[in-house]
């Protein structure tokens, strides 16, 4: 971590001194191009008021002389050239130094914002890449285990044989399930999905009838039709993960209740279900990838990988849309909020 932290340091003044660079040579060269026409326009202009004085001039004719005489180095034109090229001068270092220190900061700051996105990005991948491995490692660690220990016994029988089977048959599923999640997180990250207008009321009534166990426990407020332009299977998944994140972390046959409804023209869902309080500072983390507040909180074999909010989270995303997550001794409560379509006849569109 430290040293991702000094490659970015490192990569931002680098970043800064380009910026500033090019900054600075932009700089003197409209110095040079301004000092260069106004010194000519000065120049002219001061000729210009020298011969007039002179024209108008009927005294002697030595006095005549000594203004026409402009090719001296003491004559009034060139005099007068010289202060006028050493104030512009002056100014344009002025201007420079104060270029210089603003852009120095201004450079910096644009420099860290460029590299922002990019730094957590990869530490994102970093942390990703090492709670990835860490999934996979465990299973793959108890089944090692597991058949070490069991090849090292001469008197194994064909039941243990058979236990030791349905054991690592079971953590195979586990890395099974865990891959999918994984390569449909990376789809959802770079597919355009195709979307059509969708009915969320008629939605979550079919949803809720593939949880027949559970099906009593849902507590269903609906507006008659609410629809929304979105990629049906992404928002099935949605809800699904919402449904069965709400049945596992609350205690059984406590109710769950389901809110459709219109808010500031966008369509909401709202799932609530009882169950232990989750700590406010730890709210904002419930949508990382592998991320869970508390593992005790789940119902034993229901235990997961904490990838269904994060998969809930990005399709969210993909429809500009809107998540939020609040949490009391009573209840937890995810509200969805999705773009409104209010009439059907949109076309699909990618």
């Amino acid at each position: 971590m430290q040293a991702m932290q000094k490659m970015f340091q490192s990569a931002t003044l680098k970043l800064t001194a380009w910026y500033l660079i090019i900054l600075m040579a932009i700089s003197i060269t409209f110095s040079v191009v301004i000092y260069q026409l106004n010194y000519r326009e000065i120049s002219f202009r001061l000729e210009n008021l020298q011969h007039s004085i002179i024209e108008g001039y009927n005294g002697p004719a030595p006095f005549s002389r000594y203004f026409l005489d402009d090719e001296g180095p003491n004559s009034p034109l060139i005099n007068e050239s010289r202060k006028a090229s050493s104030q512009m001068i002056l100014s344009l270092v002025y201007i420079n130094i104060v270029v210089l220190v603003a852009g120095g900061l201004g450079a910096f700051f644009l420099a860290r914002r460029t590299l922002r996105p990019i730094a957590e990005a990869h530490e994102a991948q970093g942390r990703f890449t090492s709670d990835a491995s860490h999934e996979l490692r465990t299973p793959l660690a108890a089944m090692k285990t597991e058949l070490e220990v069991n090849l090292r016994d001469p008197k194994l029988e064909i039941g243990e044989a058979r236990e030791l089977l349905e054991s690592n048959l079971e953590e195979v599923n586990k890395l099974i399930k865990l891959s999918e999640m994984l390569l449909h997180l990376s789809r959802l990250d770079h597919d355009k999905l195709e979307v059509d207008t969708i009915d969320v009321p008629s939605m979550v009534q079919e949803l809720v009838q593939r949880y027949p166990s559970d099906v009593e426990r849902f507590d269903i407020t609906s507006r008659k039709k609410a629809t929304t332009l979105a990629n049906e299977p992404a928002i099935n998944e949605l809800i699904t993960i919402l449904l069965d994140n709400a049945i596992k972390y609350s205690p059984a046959d406590s109710p769950i209740f389901i809110r459709v409804f219109e808010q500031y023209g966008r369509v909401g869902l709202e799932v609530k279900n009882q169950g232990k309080k989750i700590p406010d500072d730890k709210l904002p983390k419930l949508f990382d990838r592998f991320y869970r507040a508390d593992n005790s909180r789940t119902n034993g074999a229901k235990n997961g990988y904490g990838l269904g909010l994060s998969i809930a989270k990005k399709i969210v995303d993909i429809h500009h849309g809107e998540i939020t997550v609040s949490s009391t001794d009573e209840f937890t409560t995810f509200t969805l909020y999705l773009p409104i379509v209010r009439k059907s006849s949109v076309k699909p569109q990618e």
